[in-house]
């Protein structure tokens, strides 16, 4: 199970010593940063993971991080115990410093297992069965007939009606269908 992991603190020594901290323990980190924009980048690069952060980067606070990040990352906010105490960002999980080695790891662990859940929930969503593809193309089809559209122009018309509409293109071919028998 590999998770991309993004280490991003204020201080690159602390960084790089978080960095070694994780690589010791058999996980493997994607990227060291100090600023939230470069993490970001990296975020974005790789669009799925954790972020370990602490509280005020160079550039940014996390919180400003977490609203921009992918929705395929989750974070991990390292602070001291009086800024947690005044609340976090919801879906970030803590850590009060000075931590537990081996709470930290535990918490990483967990997060590593929750990410790799996620994809491969992920991944199974986006299995279409050979029905749900004969659906699809008897849905283009009838679009290519009746409205004159080449089969990508229809394929497209799928594709933002069912981004419209917040449902799966498989659904929304079999609504196709139904509407014009």
């Amino acid at each position: 199970m590999n998770t991309n992991i993004i280490v991003v603190f204020p201080k690159m020594e602390e960084a790089l010593k978080l960095r070694n901290l994780l690589k010791r323990n058999g996980f493997e980190v994607a990227a060291v940063c100090t600023s939230g924009v470069q993490a970001l980048s990296h975020a974005d690069a790789l669009s799925t993971g954790i972020m370990i952060s602490g509280y005020r980067l160079e550039d940014m606070p996390y919180f400003e991080v977490k609203q921009d990040m992918p929705t395929g990352f989750s974070m991990l906010l390292l602070a001291s115990e009086k800024r947690l105490a005044d609340g976090v960002e919801p879906d970030v999980m803590t850590l009060g410093m000075p931590f537990v080695i081996s709470d930290f790891l535990d918490t990483v662990q967990m997060m590593c297992e929750a990410c790799y859940a996620r994809k491969e929930k992920r991944i199974s969503k986006t299995l279409r069965t050979e029905k749900d593809n004969q659906l699809i193309d008897e849905a283009k089809k009838l679009l290519m007939v009746r409205n004159g559209l080449s089969e990508e122009e229809a394929h497209k018309y799928l594709q933002k009606c069912s981004m419209d509409s917040g449902v799966n293109v498989v659904e929304t071919a079999g609504m196709v269908l139904t509407m014009y028998s």
